[in-house]
């Protein structure tokens, strides 16, 4: 099992709909930032030194599945609970958890790639040992 990292963010107006509750792509664009922001708190590097130093671009998504349980709106305070599920060789399964104080709000698993240039193309690669030992 990996850690577990916390992403925060704060429900602005201009993330809700006309109803006031968070317009749900919403969900989805911090669950990808809270993605990101796992590996860096983690202790890699930004992406663009890693493809200079290791030619790893980044973890694409693959696939993603959201489930909604309660709505938000502006002015509440989320936290995005990150965590890898599942590494396999080539991908792995990261798995959120939107809360509110304590109140799941939505979860979700996103399925990623770490992906490298190979003849002008992104292709998957292997995970590193080193990059899931930090993830640990």
């Amino acid at each position: 099992m990996s850690r577990t990292t916390i992403f925060r963010v704060d429900v602005q107006w201009g993330d809700c709909d006309p109803a006031d509750i968070v317009f749900f792509p919403n969900f989805q664009r911090w669950i990808d930032a809270a993605s990101l922001d796992f590996f860096h708190q983690c202790g890699l590097p930004r992406w663009r030194e890693l493809e200079a130093t290791r030619g790893i671009i980044g973890t694409p998504m693959l696939e993603i599945n959201t489930r909604f349980y309660k709505s938000a709106t502006y002015g509440d305070h989320l936290e995005v609970h990150t965590t890898i599920e599942r590494w396999d060789r080539k991908v792995f399964v990261q798995y959120h958890r939107v809360v509110r104080d304590k109140t799941l709000l939505c979860d979700g698993r996103a399925t990623r790639a770490f992906v490298q240039r190979v003849d002008g193309r992104l292709q998957a690669m292997e995970i590193p040992a080193d990059i899931k030992a930090m993830c640990s």
